[in-house]
């Protein structure tokens, strides 16, 4: 079984710099009102890049091996929080955006299926407690 690390270091307050096994850093912050800096991302708003990011590489290597071209690719998620604490996401819809003029629908659906239902190891964990929905769009260009 392969393992991961990651280490975080408390640079003031809520502000936090944290790097895994890639190495590369990244910094985590709050609100004034919450005694931050308000000088990075949230760690909560890291959850949903970090979905975008698993997903959308698992399409556009799915997509390139099909030899689907694409001018360019972009995903939109929205994603609904729970009121009271621990103000856990409740539901997160993806809402992937192709551009390209030759894009064939039923290509886009099968890679998004493959990513949801098989490769995607952030879906697979957060789907056991969040409602993840998707869809799509193909433009023909780029707006």
């Amino acid at each position: 079984m392969a393992t991961k690390k990651a280490y975080v270091k408390q640079i003031k307050g809520i502000t936090f710099v944290g790097k895994t096994d890639s190495n590369h850093w990244v910094t985590m912050d709050g609100p004034e009102d919450f005694g931050g800096s308000n000088a990075g991302i949230r760690p909560k708003e890291l959850i949903l890049l970090g979905l975008a990011g698993c997903t959308g590489s698992d399409v556009v290597s799915i997509l390139s091996k099909k030899k689907v071209k694409m001018e360019n690719y972009e995903m939109n998620l929205t994603a609904e929080v729970a009121e009271t604490h621990p103000q856990v996401f409740t539901k997160i819809h993806i809402e992937y955006v192709f551009y390209g003029s030759e894009i064939n629908p039923k290509d886009v659906e099968r890679a998004i299926e493959l990513s949801q239902t098989k490769y995607c190891s952030v879906t697979a964990m957060l789907q056991k407690s969040v409602e993840i929905t998707h869809s799509y769009r193909i433009e023909a260009t780029r707006a």
